[in-house]
């Protein structure tokens, strides 16, 4: 069995989870998230605790056993704290900033790159770094992505967009010296 799938998913108070004919609802303080459910297998949603069963040994519901699971403990974690990335802008003469749902970067182009942000992504600026919160889990990473291949960090002076706690690996370039 999947050690993932095996794991109860733990309901906090204040948090329904509803289990529906194609999806999972799960409305919180934050909001209301949903997640498709699949035929094979089965839900059982306890006062304050959520279990997953399959309803064969099969491959497929074997595969999909653990992701069903992650994809429900995350709405559940999503609608209660939330989910936040933060991005660093790394290089002289590179600025960020927030207007409403827009977030205006200046990376050495001939003219400032605007992103709209979509809807339940906030974001907020300290100095160079961009936070990115949200409710899901899924729409934070993929704006987060998004914003990073505007311009990806550089290897040899480290410029560009970067995660927080990314490491970029650094080349020398050239030695200079002659024979």
């Amino acid at each position: 069995m999947s050690r993932i799938g095996k794991k109860p998913i733990d309901v906090p108070s204040g948090v329904t989870v509803t289990v529906k004919d194609a999806e999972v609802v799960v409305k919180g303080p934050k909001g209301e998230l949903a997640t498709p459910v699949h035929p094979l297998l089965n839900y059982d949603v306890a006062a304050n605790l959520v279990t997953i069963t399959r309803a064969d040994d099969s491959r497929e519901a074997r595969a999909q056993h653990g992701l069903r699971r992650t994809l429900l403990a995350n709405c559940i974690t999503g609608v209660t704290a939330g989910f936040s990335k933060t991005l660093e802008v790394i290089g002289v003469g590179y600025k960020v900033g927030v207007k409403g749902s827009q977030v205006e970067l200046a990376l050495g182009f001939s003219h400032p790159v605007v992103v709209d942000l979509p809807k339940g992504i906030s974001a907020s600026v300290d100095g160079q770094k961009l936070t990115l919160t949200g409710i899901d889990k899924v729409l934070v990473g993929e704006t987060a992505a998004r914003i990073r291949r505007l311009r990806k960090p550089e290897p040899y002076k480290g410029k560009g967009i970067k995660y927080e706690n990314e490491h970029i690996r650094r080349k020398v370039g050239k030695s200079g010296t002659k024979k």
